[in-house]
């Protein structure tokens, strides 16, 4: 048996290297046990999209030289089915990062402020009175699960399983070419479940690209999935080689921070954005309140979930309404026909789907005009 550390972080993603980081940032004497079954760099299926949101957290976390490593990507252009489109300035850029390089770099961060990174994938947890005790071989005051959409950790804990109807599903890969070079591209498709083709510069005058789809009950096959994206995306077809696919647990599912020395952060909870698919943001702020919390010892769980409500609760709550709206064809073409005409309708649109932010009254109403006009046939 190891020496019990204060902490130990299941999975060295985004999530678990922010929770690695906040935990030494706030107690850098803390010994923090940071452990994933995969070396680093490693791919991870991904649109690559690094919103403002998250730079600025990892600012907040002094994590130094993130957007040297991606273009920085001042544009959104956003297309309805029904051909509406907006394309407007984001507030600030977002960047596009391959999450090789991303991930990795957090992790070198994370290693350098002290965090001791391990190659290990947990398969058992035993939950003591004093500590937390994974495979007979690390011992920790407090466990982070960061484990990602298949999480042990989660498993273990004995949480419900994430239902068909919360679970989008997505296939990526990378394209020679690239629709705009200076915007992230979505492209929303007609059906009967919530989906969207996108593509986003990377540098090389490459594309990230792929399609995503909001219910796992209408993902189709892997050929259906990149037939739907070449329809949306016709004469930008990703490279074979690169192309893989992956389903993401949206934040509409069951929730699950319960109390004790266990934690759950990004993926492994749950927390992706039920209108974009969106998850390093949540990955990333998760973690930085479970880091904090870690620091508790058994009173964590109970803090974790105090802070999550606090934090994002609104947001949850008001992104879990639009998610039951978003299927609507004329709700979506509502809502980008006011994202077109009024720029903080786009920047309330941009911060609720990228980071944590909530429906503004003013947004939604002149949603619910632009609505009303297109039921009168007005625009």
């Amino acid at each position: 048996m190891h020496e019990i550390v204060d902490v130990a972080v299941v999975g060295a993603g985004p999530a678990g290297a922010a929770a690695a980081l906040r935990v030494l940032q706030l107690r850098p004497d803390a010994s923090v046990a940071l452990l994933d079954a995969a070396d680093f760099p490693r791919d991870k299926t991904c649109g690559d999209g690094i919103a403002a949101h998250v730079l600025e957290l990892l600012d907040a976390l002094g994590v130094p030289g993130v957007r040297s490593l991606g273009p920085a990507v001042p544009g959104m252009v956003l297309r309805s089915p029904g051909g509406r489109v907006v394309a407007r300035t984001c507030a600030r850029p977002n960047h596009v990062i391959p999450r090789a390089v991303f991930d990795a770099h957090l992790v070198a961060a994370a290693v350098d402020r002290g965090a001791k990174l391990h190659r290990h994938r947990v398969r058992g947890m035993q939950v003591l009175a004093d500590r937390v005790v994974l495979d007979d071989t690390f011992a920790a005051r407090t466990v982070i699960g960061a484990d990602g959409a298949n999480s042990t950790v989660r498993r273990l804990l004995g949480a419900p399983r994430t239902p068909p109807t919360a679970t989008a599903v997505a296939i990526r890969g990378y394209a020679p070419s690239t629709v705009d070079p200076d915007a992230l591209v979505i492209e929303f498709a007609r059906g009967r479940y919530p989906a969207y083709a996108w593509s986003f510069p990377i540098a090389g005058g490459g594309s990230n690209v792929g399609f995503g789809v909001f219910d796992k009950r209408g993902g189709g096959s892997r050929q259906e999935m990149l037939a739907a994206m070449a329809a949306l995306l016709p004469g930008h077809d990703p490279e074979p080689e690169t192309v893989r696919a992956h389903h993401l647990p949206l934040s509409i599912g069951p929730r699950h921070h319960p109390d004790g020395r266990v934690l759950l952060v990004g993926d492994a909870a749950a927390l992706v954005n039920p209108l974009t698919g969106e998850g390093i943001f949540d990955a990333v702020a998760s973690g930085v309140l479970a880091g904090r919390a870690a620091l508790l010892g058994a009173a964590a769980g109970s803090e974790h979930r105090r802070a999550m409500h606090h934090t994002f609760g609104t947001h949850h709550r008001d992104g879990a309404v639009l998610a039951r709206l978003i299927p609507h064809p004329r709700f979506l073409d509502a809502a980008i026909i006011a994202a077109a005409r009024n720029q903080r309708v786009f920047d309330a649109a941009v911060d609720l789907g990228l980071g944590r932010g909530t429906a503004p009254a003013h947004a939604l109403g002149r949603v619910l005009a632009s609505y009303a006009q297109l039921s009168l046939g007005r625009v």
